[in-house]
């Protein structure tokens, strides 16, 4: 038996459509609400995808308060110093589609925004979104097109803000895969990531 889900209808017999006011929190502009969230996240993932439908999903984050919201329908994302290999950038200048969820620690509700997307290398708009004394790489301008309140589940279930379910071993091993995928040593990699943290944040 197939049991593959290949059609809305067959989605449906799974999953119920949903209420109502579940589907009418679903709005075109950033109300108060959202953007005194938005005003207090420090950390947000971006998604993007290219013409082919790859798909990219980005980590971006700095002080409560880095991505700022121009107007009820704009809002700003600065870009800092990171991996080069830019990704999301590529997709955006491809299809100008992102997905944002923004998070607050210790709260379990997120805010997601969907909209169309533009790069800027503008000098005072950079200059306006400065962190330690530095302007912004790029900033990605974000139209909104959906703006909405995702409910707190996943971060019940995955018990995410709960220090103590926290693992004690919190390495990362990343230097582990980079150092395989170079063919070299781990301990150098080790030490090149900590450097580029400590000195390449801003």
């Amino acid at each position: 038996m197939d049991h593959t889900i290949d059609s809305l209808e067959k989605l449906r017999e799974v999953i119920d459509e949903p209420a109502p006011f579940i589907a009418q929190k679903v709005v075109q502009t950033i109300d108060d609400i959202c953007r005194e969230f938005i005003e207090k996240s420090p950390l947000i993932c971006v998604a993007t995808s290219n013409q082919q439908h790859d798909l990219d999903v980005s980590p971006k984050g700095d002080a409560p308060g880095f991505v700022k919201v121009l107007n009820e329908t704009t809002i700003l994302i600065p870009e800092r110093p990171g991996n080069h290999l830019a990704f999301g950038f590529r997709n955006i200048i491809e299809t100008q589609k992102v997905g944002v969820i923004f998070m607050v620690p210790g709260v379990k509700e997120t805010v997601r925004i969907n909209g169309e997307a533009v790069i800027s290398k503008d000098p005072e708009l950079l200059q306006s979104l400065s962190a330690k004394g530095k302007p912004a790489i790029l900033c990605t301008i974000v139209n909104v097109k959906e703006c909405f309140f995702h409910c707190g589940k996943a971060f019940v279930r995955s018990k995410l803000w709960q220090t103590d379910t926290w693992p004690t071993d919190t390495a990362s091993n990343a230097h582990k895969q980079i150092s395989r995928a170079l063919d070299v040593d781990e301990g150098f990699v080790e030490q090149a990531l900590k450097d580029d943290y400590k000195d390449n944040l801003y």
